[in-house]
């Protein structure tokens, strides 16, 4: 399962936040059918789509 939130500038982590995220830093990565290990060639297709997109999405932010 994935968790995101936004932590504003001001804001600090709590003891019991930096101890999950230590436990989830030397966690081992566990795949499933749902969330396959990439092969080289996924892996490679899945660079090339996320740097595609960030060029189209850096090129609109342009003033």
């Amino acid at each position: 399962m994935r968790v995101e939130r936004t932590l504003y500038k001001k804001e600090e982590l709590t003891e019991e936040q930096i101890k999950e995220l230590e436990i989830a830093k030397n966690s081992p990565i566990l795949y499933d059918e749902d969330s396959p290990e990439l092969t080289p060639a996924m892996e490679k297709a899945f660079l090339l789509a996320a740097t595609s997109r960030n060029r189209v999405k850096n090129s609109t932010n342009v003033s």
